[in-house]
């Protein structure tokens, strides 16, 4: 028979079998064989306090950023939320004060006129943000996320030089992929552009664009060389004042002050120098949006993450002021187990989100948990936000609490920057890598 039992150099046992030194916190194992015990030391190296931290360890500065984002959603955010849904339009004040409040350049470099902060304080902005309005920080999101993110890591630098300080002060950026006939199948995009001279010639049309409204500068994807499929997909850097027509503006479920249009190109001329990365990037604009927009995935599963917490926060305090039978809602067991459980998942999801912005940062592989936590996230959105509605009840229903513009705004989370059956494929594909 073996058995193990697990002492301390505190019991006098241990000190008399490892010796005198009982300043070694040292763990002994008790070893029973035949009815004979004898010890055996599991490490004789002192224990050290673990340098690994959890998942809610943030830095100093990313506390600060946190706390700042929160106010500045609750004080200039909040009070526009619903005029902005009704109205299908972001308040020109927020976008003002987000360029103010540097939240549109927290990873740019000082030197680009950024605040040089982490990856993971971008997504503390996007979730701190969602917890308010989901509309507002999708706008956050794409702009530092994939925009800037794309300057910073693909750009000349003549290029970082001209466009990062513009990014970080007050022109809003865009990101231009998606198109009528190519969603998830995002290379089989038909935008051209023809070389002439010394200028890109473009012609075509983009779908479903975020900021595409309110932006003036636009990371636009066309292909260079239709022969070589999408070995000819390049990103050119475009302004508005170039020529793109802003079509049709889409009336959606949710997100409605977030901008979606569609997009025009009639032979719009783009200087050669704006190809984004020079010469030597022409053709490979299709590494550059599937590397982002794993980058990307992140931080809409840090709005859908910041939603989900959104919503709880409403709806939760209302049901133990609630009182039915004589004592308020969510203390019947119904109700408090429901509670409980969506309080769970949104915890879950905050684990993956923060997990992969970390290994991220880490300069780990993170492709799957970036996948893993937007398609968490997305339906930990969903639910805690439809929950949150039927927690309040009737006055959940309503307009005036803000509680069911949160579900509204939570089904986008399984469709934009790959839809959750997209997710699921990438993750598949990682496990059969692994297993097979």
């Amino acid at each position: 028979m073996l058995r193990l039992t697990v002492n301390s150099l505190r019991s006098n046992v241990g000190k008399q079998v490892l010796g005198r030194n009982t300043q070694q916190a040292t763990l002994v194992a008790i070893v029973q064989t035949n009815g004979n015990s004898r010890f055996r030391p599991f490490s004789t190296t002192p224990p050290t306090c673990s340098q690994l931290n959890s998942l809610h360890t943030f830095t100093e500065e990313e506390e600060m950023l946190r706390d700042s984002v929160k106010r500045f959603a609750v004080d200039v955010v909040g009070p526009r939320v619903r005029e902005m849904d009704e109205n299908e339009e972001m308040d020109p004040q927020v976008i003002k004060g987000l360029f103010e409040q540097g939240l549109m350049g927290i990873e740019t470099s000082a030197e680009h006129g950024g605040a040089e902060s982490s990856f993971t304080s971008a997504i503390i902005a996007i979730e701190e943000l969602a917890k308010v309005d989901p509309s507002v920080s999708v706008m956050c999101d794409v702009h530092n996320t994939l925009v800037n993110t794309i300057f910073r890591k693909y750009a000349t630098k003549a290029q970082q030089d001209k466009w990062l300080p513009l990014l970080a002060a007050d022109k809003l950026g865009s990101f231009c992929l998606s198109e009528p006939a190519s969603g998830s199948d995002a290379f089989a995009l038909q935008t051209r552009a023809e070389r002439k001279g010394d200028y890109w010639v473009l012609n075509g049309s983009k779908m479903w664009i975020t900021n595409s409204k309110e932006a003036e500068i636009f990371l636009v994807f066309a292909n260079v060389d239709p022969s070589k499929g999408y070995k000819g997909i390049t990103c050119f850097i475009v302004t508005k004042d170039m020529g793109i027509q802003i079509a049709k503006k889409e009336q959606k479920l949710g997100i409605r002050a977030s901008s979606t249009c569609t997009l025009n190109f009639d032979d719009v001329k783009v200087p050669h120098e704006n190809i984004i990365g020079g010469d030597k990037l022409v053709g490979q604009g299709y590494k550059i949006a599937i590397e982002i927009l794993n980058e990307g995935r992140i931080g809409i599963a840090g709005q859908m993450l910041g939603l989900a917490q959104g919503a709880f926060d409403k709806a939760v305090p209302y049901t133990y002021q609630r009182k039915q039978f004589g004592k308020p809602v969510g203390e019947f067991q119904g109700m408090a187990f429901q509670i409980a459980s969506v309080a769970v998942e949104i915890e879950a999801a905050r684990l993956l989100t923060y997990n992969a912005a970390r290994r991220k940062e880490e300069g780990k592989e993170f492709t799957k948990e970036a996948a893993m936590a937007k398609y968490y996230a997305s339906l930990v959105a969903q639910k805690a936000s439809g929950s949150a509605i039927e927690w309040a009840g009737g006055v959940g229903f309503t307009r005036e609490t803000g509680i069911e513009k949160f579900w509204r705004d939570s089904k986008i989370g399984a469709i934009y920057e790959g839809t959750s059956n997209i997710q699921l494929n990438t993750i598949a594909k990682f496990i059969q890598k692994q297993y097979s």
